[in-house]
């Protein structure tokens, strides 16, 4: 196999953060990023610095424009596809679904080609905890049915497992898809609620907290996020021999496709979380108490033992321990040590 990776969205959170072990693992990188406006361009400019390396290459390129993608996969000709490029926030696409349904549909449609064309062995892709939407059986399981999202966001991820899937089995690409649950840490983004929290308290100004605080969330620590991702490079999704179209299993196929959960699986409530925070800063933070906001979900809880038993890891970071070094590095990047 050879060694060279495209990953897309590579000055994003947690794109950057692959990238970074991938390059300290030997591989060279093709990075792919927009650079949109949807928050601080300063920060994907300064995660990109981070990367700086003989075996990095950069394409400031939208996933929309099919031609440049595809110079670029008969540029480059990866073997592997890391697909985390998207238009993220369950709330913003409320607001702008067109962003929504350029990236993360016409924009996977041009990546997964690439892949079908160009001799990719194996893409795996972003996909979200949010698929899950108006289940309630807990913890969410890959096994079971994902028909009822609640946000245009999470239709647009239930899309991409639906594609990845048809792909597999009409051309033999192994498609990896990864359902990621509230994934936090340094270099995170400042749409997401640790940073905004952070910012606030730093900053003596009240946070909301949406649904009254009554929230449980899988926080998921990037470094647990992107050893699942560099594990998963490391095998290769095969079809499933016992796969019964008569009780189909979402999860698995007769083709060679795989969906997993990302999470810590130990749902932790929103006041803790604040708690912590404010534990770590060494200041309290004043709170402005707000109903469920639309999209939103009450209770998050990954089932990841199909991800332990693939790649015998088992995500395990505290909340103690992820936000201590999000603290760290969040003082840190606003003094100007890390810009």
């Amino acid at each position: 196999m050879t060694n060279k990776i495209l990953v897309t969205g590579v000055a994003g959170f947690i794109g950057f953060h692959v990238s970074k072990r991938l390059l300290n693992e030997g591989y060279t990188v093709i990075g792919i990023d927009s650079i949109n406006d949807y928050y601080d361009v300063n920060l994907k400019y300064a995660r990109l610095a981070q990367l700086e390396s003989p075996n990095f290459r950069f394409y400031k390129v939208a996933l929309e424009e099919k031609t440049l993608i595809n110079n670029i996969f008969e540029k480059e000709k990866p073997t592997i596809v890391i697909n985390l490029a998207a238009q993220a926030g369950v709330r913003y696409s409320i607001e702008n679904p067109d962003a929504y349904i350029q990236s993360n549909i016409v924009g996977f449609m041009n990546i997964i080609e690439g892949c079908r064309y160009h001799g990719v062995e194996q893409l795996i892709y972003a996909s979200s905890s949010s698929v899950y939407g108006a289940n309630q059986k807990m913890p969410f399981s890959p096994h079971e049915s994902t028909e009822h999202p609640l946000s245009l966001y999470a239709a647009t991820k239930k899309s991409n497992e639906m594609i990845a899937h048809t792909y597999s089995h009409l051309f033999g690409l192994k498609t990896t898809g990864l359902r990621f649950f509230t994934v936090y840490g340094p270099w995170g983004r400042p749409d997401m609620a640790l940073f905004q929290f952070a910012d606030a308290i730093i900053n003596d100004k009240p946070i909301k907290v949406f649904n009254n605080g009554d929230m449980l969330r899988d926080f998921t620590f990037v470094d647990d996020v992107v050893e699942s991702i560099y594990r998963l490079t490391q095998t290769e999704p095969s079809p499933n021999e016992s796969w019964d179209a008569l009780q189909p299993d979402p999860a698995t196929s007769k083709a060679p496709y795989r969906v997993y959960n990302i999470g810590n699986h130990s749902p932790v409530s929103l006041m803790d979380y604040i708690s912590t925070l404010e534990k770590m800063i060494g200041k309290e933070a004043e709170k402005i108490f707000l109903p469920m906001q639309a999209g939103d979900v009450q209770k998050t809880h990954a089932d990841v033992d199909d991800l332990i038993r693939d790649t015998d890891f088992k995500p395990n970071t505290t909340i103690e321990q992820g936000i201590a070094a999000f603290v760290s590095w969040y003082i840190k990047y606003n003094e100007g040590v890390l810009k």
